[in-house]
């Protein structure tokens, strides 16, 4: 009998431990919406997903291990960006995305296209850095303004982007519509593929340089890029205030050997009001430790750009919230008040 009870008791120490260790290594995953392979979403948030995650069984941060969120598997997922990425952060079909400044303001508040749409599920956990507006023509193209892609061919960026928002409000104020253009509503890559084709006179893409379907671009067929003049850069900030003045550095690109002036917009990161604040508590401090930074600096030329110091920057006057989680983050460390 003695026996007996020794070893049921054996037996249920083994029971709760083995369920100590299923629980322990439950995986969560954590998905995060990004772009186009041919982007800067689609790596950055690559980055950043390896960055947060630290997958059950893995070696600890202090022995040469990953430094995230303990159990948290982090996924970036290619989408069609901005406009996509916050509509399923909203409806709970991704738990972040990367999302451009203007559209995330819209898209919470419920205004401009978005009218009657709100989204007020949008949280903030940091600004990420400025993604350019490029304009790119054929080598050798030029044009005085927006208002000559009249008539013309032109790649406004896929449906359910940022860019396409931004561009097209932007072509409307030169009259230019989808009334007197042929337009195409493409990827990166597929523009980038197109206009060496000679099937497009034009095409836009918003994002951080370099591009990689560019760098490709311009060192095979060639490119030119369009640079805003200061009263056009002057006119498309009163239409879109999110859209600043912003300089693509000469070389960047293979053959555009001069400054580039044009509009650009700031990148988020951006979860749900449901996702709890420990959680992201949690991935905010991953987001901002050693290791990310080492990652950041040694992937995409933009991860340079993405820093602790400038992840509140123009957040309080968009209008969107930064989650909870994240601001305790940010007040703990003295980023905020």
């Amino acid at each position: 009998m003695k026996f007996h009870k020794t070893l049921m008791a054996v037996m249920a120490a083994g029971t709760l431990l083995a369920a100590g260790i299923a629980h322990a290594q439950s995986p969560q995953f954590f998905r995060i919406g990004t772009g186009g392979a041919g982007g800067t979403y689609f790596p950055i948030g690559g980055t950043i997903a390896n960055g947060i995650s630290a997958p059950p069984g893995a070696r600890a941060c202090d022995k040469g291990g990953q430094c995230g969120v303990p159990g948290l598997i982090a996924i970036a997922q290619s989408t069609t960006a901005s406009v996509f990425n916050n509509a399923a952060v909203q409806n709970g079909e991704l738990e972040a995305g990367l999302a451009a400044a203007d559209v995330t303001r819209s898209m919470y508040m419920g205004e401009g296209k978005f009218e009657g749409k709100a989204h007020p599920k949008l949280r903030i956990i940091a600004n990420l850095y400025p993604e350019d507006l490029h304009l790119v023509m054929p080598k050798g193209a030029k044009i005085n303004n927006l208002g000559d892609l009249k008539g013309k061919r032109v790649g406004i960026a896929q449906a359910g982007s940022g860019t396409q928002v931004a561009v097209l409000q932007m072509l409307d104020a030169w009259g230019v519509n989808r009334d007197n253009m042929e337009e195409a509503e493409l990827n990166n890559s597929q523009s980038a593929e197109r206009l060496a084709d000679g099937q497009l006179d034009a095409y836009f893409y918003a994002a951080g340089w370099p591009v990689a379907a560019m760098v490709q671009l311009s060192s095979t067929k060639g490119m030119s890029l369009h640079s805003f003049s200061d009263d056009d850069l002057k006119k498309i900030n009163g239409i879109i205030p999110a859209y600043i003045p912003s300089k693509i550095p000469a070389g960047v690109y293979e053959g555009v050997d001069a400054e580039t002036l044009t509009p650009a917009v700031s990148a988020l990161l951006v979860v749900s009001s449901d996702q709890s604040e420990e959680l992201v508590y949690g991935i905010t401090k991953a987001l901002w430790n050693d290791n990310t930074r080492k990652l950041l600096d040694n992937g995409h030329a933009k991860g340079k750009q993405i820093t602790s110091e400038t992840a509140l920057d123009g957040v309080a006057a968009l209008g969107v919230p930064l989650h909870p989680g994240a601001e305790k983050f940010y007040k703990e460390v003295g980023l905020l008040k």
